[in-house]
């Protein structure tokens, strides 16, 4: 199919952005997925300084690398959520301990990344949402159908203007759906379509990691929501129950080799990769891509030039005529 390979950013933000693409192109992808965080991407600059642009259009020239895709979950996050100190860790230090400045703050950086984007020549980004009710996933103490209501209306209410402006920069947004956020598995990314309406410019950045653990088979949503898959994430996960961890992950840290799952590299986890192409071949999808890195417990140089040649090896095409073609007098 030779679809773009790229990789996301958002685990190497601690290089400079050039020494990132170094190293990419050294591995052999065909781009990056840009993190909004660390040096890579500054969204309002982005937005609002052509030069800024052009310098980092100038290092993906200077290694032969595309973007199709900036990342922006940090923000997006900041959105949608339920203040706690967690989030003071993605917000600027003039906002911090402050739920209204890091909304404000994040709703229009949100803003500037679709201008951003629209400046880089990008068609989509991916992120997250947060979420008014994630902390009410289990219900005790009891969780009412109206927390829930008054949870995706919030969200509505919140993401509107930001999908304006989206719609603006005829950028679309992909929603990883992820625990934490308002869609995190098969039936709620279905009410979040519904709640929007089926707006065009909201669908989905596919990540089968964050499904399958969760006992939801990637390649289902992936058939059932094909139309809204805009941006797909190659990353796997293992779920490994011994009877003593589980499922929720006991408190213990990614990696850990104690909990009931974790992140993998592709190809080392439970991921049905070969029917996600399928998935996506019947589709019709023809975008990136996108490697992303969350492996604990593998060197991520080893694991990201690894995984370059694990999508590569299984990006099939689809059949151009029928099997039983040749069989016809």
């Amino acid at each position: 199919m030779a679809r773009p390979v790229t990789i996301f950013s958002g685990q190497w933000a601690d290089l400079p952005f050039d020494q990132f693409c170094a190293k990419v192109k050294s591995f052999g992808y065909d781009g990056v997925e840009i993190a909004c965080w660390g040096d890579h991407m500054d969204v309002k600059r982005a937005a609002t300084d052509p030069a800024y642009v052009a310098d980092r259009k100038a290092i993906l020239d200077k290694y032969g690398l595309k973007c199709w895709a900036l990342g922006a979950h940090l923000a997006g996050q900041c959105v949608g959520d339920l203040w706690d100190p967690r989030l003071d860790g993605f917000a600027p230090a003039d906002c911090k301990g402050n739920p209204e400045k890091i909304r404000a703050w994040a709703i229009q950086e949100m803003k500037y990344t679709a201008q951003a984007a629209k400046n880089m020549g990008c068609y989509v980004v991916t992120g997250f949402m947060g979420s008014p009710v994630w902390k009410y996933w289990y219900s005790f103490p009891q969780t009412t159908d109206q927390m829930i209501d008054d949870a995706f209306a919030e969200i509505v209410k919140l993401w509107t203007p930001i999908l304006d402006e989206f719609d603006r920069c005829d950028v679309k947004f992909a929603l990883e759906v992820h625990p934490t956020e308002i869609a995190f598995d098969y039936y709620t990314a279905g009410r979040l379509l519904r709640e929007f309406k089926d707006r065009p410019t909201l669908g989905f950045n596919f990540d089968p990691s964050h499904l399958i653990w969760q006992g939801v088979t990637p390649h289902i949503f992936l058939r059932d929501y094909a139309k809204k898959i805009y941006h797909v994430h190659m990353k796997d996960a293992a779920v490994t129950l011994d009877g003593k961890a589980g499922i929720l992950g006991s408190h213990l840290a990614f990696g850990d080799t104690r909990r009931g799952w974790n992140f993998r590299s592709l190809g080392h986890g439970d991921v049905d990769f070969e029917n996600i192409i399928r998935e996506l071949n019947a589709a019709g999808y023809e975008g990136p891509l996108s490697v992303e890195w969350e492996d604990s417990g593998m060197d991520r140089e080893y694991g990201a030039s690894e995984a370059l040649e694990f999508v590569r090896d299984i990006d099939f095409a689809p059949s151009t005529m029928a099997f039983d073609e040749a069989m016809k007098k």
